[in-house]
C-alpha cells in the first residue's frame, strides 16, 4: 500500500528521493501515529523512506527498507508551516543530538520528544524503534527519574543505533501468515538502560577502523526476485 502524501498529523517529504510503499500494518501504523501526535498537540510529523512499490533495495543503499516493514519519521514535534511542492523536497529534519554525539540538544529535547517515542513504541505490531545512542541515554535518564512515568517497560523497544539523530526508524514485526518473512530476534530483556548502552559512547573514542573491502549486496531470495522482476515485465 502507498502512504498518502499527507494525512492527519503527518506529511511525506523528499518525494523525489524517498519511497512510501509498505505493508498494510506499516501504513496503518504511520497513520495512527499521525493522528495520535495531532491529538497530543504536536506539529506535523515528517515521514521519509518506507519502501519501494515491490520492495527490494532502495537507491543509495538504504538496506533496511526492503520489506515494507520499516519507516523513518522525524522527531521534530514543533509546529510547522504548510508544505509547498518546493519545500516538501528541500526541508531537512533538525538533529536532536549535540555535535559531539554524546548528548542531546537541550533546545530541541523535551517532554514532547519523549511522548512521541512512547507513542511509537506503543503502536500495534512494533518490533523496535531505533534512535541515536545519545537519545536513548537521555530517554533512560528522564523516564526512569520521572514520577509521572511509573512504567518504563516501553523503553525496551527503543534501541540505540548509529545516526538517527533527527529521525526514528520504526520496524514492524512480520505480518501474520507470511511464512517467508523472517522475524528478527526480540530485543534483550530489560529496558536497555544498563551498562551495554555505554559501549556506543566508547566507540566514539576508538580509533577508526581501516576500510575493508566493499562487499556486494546479498542476492535477494528467489521469491523476492520474482516479485521485483515482475515490475519490469511488459
Amino acid at each position: 500500500m502507498r502512504l498518502p502524501e499527507s494525512g492527519p498529523g503527518f506529511a511525506t517529504i523528499h518525494l523525489g528521493r524517498s519511497a512510501f510503499w509498505g505493508a498494510p500494518q506499516t501504513i496503518a501504523g504511520v497513520e495512527t501515529l499521525g493522528r495520535e501526535a495531532q491529538a497530543a498537540g504536536f506539529g506535523t510529523l515528517y515521514v521519509e523512506d518506507i519502501s519501494r512499490p515491490r520492495g527490494g533495495p532502495l537507491p543509495g543503499g538504504h538496506v533496511a527498507h526492503q520489506l515494507g516493514l520499516d519507516v523513518d519519521i522525524g522527531l521534530d514535534t514543533t509546529q510547522k508551516p504548510a508544505l509547498t511542492p518546493a519545500t516538501r523536497e528541500t526541508v531537512e529534519l533538525p538533529s536532536l543530538v549535540s555535535a559531539d554525539q554524546r548528548g542531546v540538544d537541550p533546545a530541541r529535547w523535551g517532554p514532547d520528544a519523549i511522548a512521541l517515542l512512547k507513542l511509537a513504541a506503543g503502536l500495534p505490531g512494533v518490533d523496535r524503534v531505533l534512535v541515536n545512542p545519545a537519545i536513548k541515554r537521555q530517554l533512560c535518564s528522564d523516564v526512569r527519574t520521572d514520577p509521572r512515568q511509573p512504567d518504563s517497560g516501553w523503553l525496551r523497544l527503543i534501541r540505540p543505533w548509529w545516526g538517527h539523530a533527527a529521525h526514528m526508524h520504526i520496524h514492524f514485526r512480520c505480518p501474520e501468515g507470511q511464512t517467508d518473512c523472517v522475524q528478527q530476534a526480540p530485543p534483550p530483556a530489560g529496558d536497555g538502560c544498563d551498562a551495554t548502552l555505554q559501549w556506543w559512547f566508547e566507540q566514539l573514542d576508538a580509533p577508526p577502523a581501516p576500510p575493508g573491502p566493499v562487499k556486494p549486496p546479498p542476492r535477494p531470495p528467489a521469491a523476492c526476485l520474482a516479485v521485483m522482476q515482475a515490475a519490469a515485465a511488459p
